[in-house]
């Protein structure tokens, strides 16, 4: 479970635009941080030692 804090606003916009698509927030969210991911996520370990020094 994660939780975020945002504005109501936001979190009414997000729901609007979710439901008018009949998808989930939550489903919605977790596409976004696994797109997130495939963009800027380190892809092998000798580059985490690389960036650690």
């Amino acid at each position: 479970m994660m939780q975020i804090s945002i504005t109501d606003d936001l979190k009414k916009r997000f729901h609007a635009a979710c439901a008018l698509r009949g998808l989930k927030m939550s489903h919605v969210v977790v596409e976004m941080i696994e797109q997130w991911l495939k963009a800027n996520e380190v892809q092998s370990s000798s580059q985490v030692s690389s960036v650690k020094h």
